[in-house]
């Protein structure tokens, strides 16, 4: 396929607001891709050039896409800036800039165009920064203005179209099946899977029995599950049908292992084998070792001590979940979340494992030695990960487990671990699967609740900011909207004005980020009141979590009707995208539960 079609159906998707527009849209699209393209085509269209698991990253801010212009189309930079500035849009104003050069462009391909994005974003080391604008600018040269747009954006990750994932799932289905018949299978294979290119590729060449062929795959990260929320011990025990497994649940940000020891590290030159993990005790060389975030980012150079720890397992290979939280050798205390987020960094590594060590406490074991478990009772999982922890126990810890058939003991628990200093409980279904990506009542969550407060935080994302008054003028920001999102339209939807809970410094951050997505119209994935209107638009990116008094009704708001009364900032949720926000359906289920109390 041209480059120039492609860029044809993005202006089409771009141009309409109607989700089912946008999937029939796709659908042709990826009816008309070949299978050795559609896999890049499925990238492009979330503005990537591969799965979020590989960090394929330009490293081209917008200030160098700038210069790209400047160069590529001979225009002075100041008059590239006023034309970006009227535009709103660096995808526009490099559109702009084409059309007055006249350039008609050459007849590259989809492939052709994918590889030199990529290898412009993989172009690194000393005088990268010019060599990609100078390919950039070439590349530039040789696209139709319409082209231009699209390639513009995508470096700075705003391709603008409006979706996400979710929905090209329901578009692969309708391409291969007419329907969305075939969604459930596909999402199935996606969430054991994650990675949209190599889905697409099945459906594309082996169609659905090909897709249920797809299993866990060690390397690949698996969308890690979730759990539901219900009020109380007993109302938890009679979900599960009165006998359950419980753990503490520790305040700290979750980790999926990978390792793989016939795999040699050296042959890709990443994960422990990098140099912010050279010379560190218990680190071995050839060892195969990845460790992935909640939201599928590699994060395996952050942590070296998990990775010398897992390397040390008993085990050829394997893929473990478990709860990392920074541990103070001093005091003999666990560190707050706040604390444990210090060490999510790229540089500095080895001085902060040093300053605020990690501990893992392994819950859940999804694959061991060539055997996926993930559609293994829950029982069964666990014993295998005792007896594949129990004597490592260093790093590495088996999460506490009891069973449970009374309500008053589940209490009892509960409360112990409030007592420790823990949010709360886990609760689990003996005999439940792993159902990765899914959210449901296999795994109940229990936390402490505040006089007069909710149970929980609300995982929002940020759509924009209004401008400040009084002391927030310093700021330029005094308020923001946050959202949930709505999984079955694959939009955002607000929930609520949020102006306090933040410090003079996340003041200062939370605008810094919105102004890095800032686009000049309302994003067309998010539904938005024209009364709750921001100053500043923002892509949907930012996941916050926000914490309120209680849910109340909202006239205005378009969350299910619903608003957050005195809702103030807790932390930036930097490990989970947009998509794995609190949901609509999951406020409303909140409500019902807060009028029942």
């Amino acid at each position: 396929m041209l480059f120039s079609k492609l860029a044809q159906y993005f202006s089409r998707i771009e141009a309409t607001p109607k989700r089912l527009e946008i999937t029939a849209i796709l659908a042709d699209l990826l009816k008309e891709s070949s299978p050795e393209e559609i896999d890049k085509i499925c990238y492009l269209v979330l503005g990537q050039l591969a799965p979020l698991y590989e960090g394929v990253e330009f490293n081209l801010a917008g200030k160098m896409l700038l210069r790209v212009m400047t160069d590529a189309y001979m225009v002075p930079g100041a008059e590239v800036e006023k034309i970006a500035k009227e535009k709103g849009d660096l995808g526009d104003a490099a559109e702009e800039l084409a059309k007055r050069s006249k350039v008609s462009g050459s007849r590259l391909t989809v492939g052709q165009v994918y590889a030199k994005l990529r290898q412009i974003a993989e172009d690194s080391g000393t005088g990268s920064q010019e060599r990609k604008v100078r390919e950039m600018a070439g590349l530039f040269q040789s696209l139709d203005p319409l082209s231009v747009r699209y390639v513009a954006r995508i470096p700075v990750a705003s391709l603008r179209l409006g979706f996400s994932d979710k929905t090209i799932l329901d578009a692969l289905s309708v391409a291969e099946a007419g329907d969305k018949s075939l969604r459930p299978l596909i999402e199935r294979a996606y969430n054991v899977s994650a990675d949209i290119g190599r889905i697409a590729q099945f459906v594309k060449s082996k169609g659905a029995k090909g897709i249920e062929k797809i299993e866990v795959t060690v390397g690949v990260p698996v969308r890690m599950a979730a759990a539901e929320r219900l009020p109380t011990p007993a109302e938890i025990l009679e979900k599960m049908g009165g006998k359950l497994a419980a753990e503490p649940k520790y305040d700290g940000f979750r980790v999926q292992v990978h390792l793989d020891k016939s795999r040699k590290q050296a042959a890709d030159n990443e994960g422990v084998e990098q140099p912010a993990l050279a010379g560190l005790v218990g680190v071995e060389k050839g060892s195969w070792v990845r460790i992935f975030s909640r939201n599928l980012e590699n994060t395996t150079p952050m942590f070296p001590e998990i990775a010398a720890a897992a390397q040390k397992l008993a085990a050829k290979s394997l893929i473990f979940e478990g709860e990392a939280i920074a541990y103070n050798p001093d005091t003999e205390e666990f560190e707050p979340f706040q604390e444990t987020a210090k060490r999510k960094r790229k540089y500095g590594i080895k001085e902060k494992a040093v300053e605020l060590p990690l501990k893992v406490f392994a819950f859940d074991l999804l694959y061991l030695d060539g055997r996926d478990l993930t559609r293994e009772p829950y029982e069964t999982r666990r014993r295998a990960l005792e007896k594949l922890v129990s004597g490592h126990e260093d790093t590495i810890i088996l999460a506490e487990e009891r069973v449970f058939t009374n309500a008053k003991e589940l209490e009892k628990f509960f409360l112990e671990e409030i007592e420790h200093g823990l949010e709360g409980i886990m609760t689990k279904r003996l005999d439940g699967v792993y159902q990765a990506g899914v959210r449901n009542f296999n795994w109940v969550k229990l936390k402490r609740v505040e006089e007069g407060k909710l149970e929980d935080t609300i995982d929002c994302v940020v759509l924009g900011y209004y401008t400040g008054r009084g002391k927030r003028t310093q700021f330029g920001i005094g308020g923001f909207l946050v959202a949930v999102y709505d999984d079955k339209n694959d939009t955002f939807k607000t929930i609520s004005r949020v102006g306090s809970g933040l410090t003079d410094e996340e003041w200062r951050e939370m605008k810094k980020r919105v102004d890095a997505l800032k686009t000049k119209e309302k994003p067309k994935n998010a539904d938005v009141a024209k009364e709750h209107n921001p100053d500043v638009w923002a892509e949907p990116s930012i996941v916050v979590a926000i914490r309120a008094d209680e849910i109340t009704k909202s006239p205005l708001h378009t969350a299910g009707g619903l608003a957050l009364r005195f809702p103030r900032l807790m932390a930036f949720r930097d490990d989970k995208n947009p998509e794995q926000a609190t949901t609509v359906a999951e406020m409303e289920e909140l409500f019902r539960q807060q009028r029942k109390r």
